[in-house]
């Protein structure tokens, strides 16, 4: 018999990509790294890390980036509202010989 396993609520918001650690294989990653890897005082620097930087210190690009986001999965969430919606089937009414 398999053992069920349970997720809990929170666990399932928590996305492993934000504690993946950044490979600064580009002048900005480099850039982004060592930056936050000094303001946090650390040797390893994780996509939240960045992500927390960049909301700090340059709140309008994480402002337009979270707005888009939403604005898409809005969009993304009525569309497929009205792929549920359904017309109401058509009764005809009248006699069989």
């Amino acid at each position: 018999m398999s053992e069920e396993k349970t997720v809990t609520e929170e666990q399932a918001h928590i996305n492993p990509v934000l504690g993946m650690a950044v490979v600064p294989n580009t002048k900005l990653k480099s850039f982004l790294v060592e930056y936050a890897g000094e303001r946090f005082n650390k040797e390893e620097v994780t996509v939240n890390m960045i992500a927390e930087i960049l909301a700090t210190d340059f709140p309008e690009f994480a402002f337009a980036y979270a707005e888009e986001n939403f604005l898409r999965g809005y969009k993304l969430g009525l569309d497929d509202a009205k792929g549920l919606h359904t017309a109401p089937t058509k009764t005809t009414t009248g006699t069989t010989d």
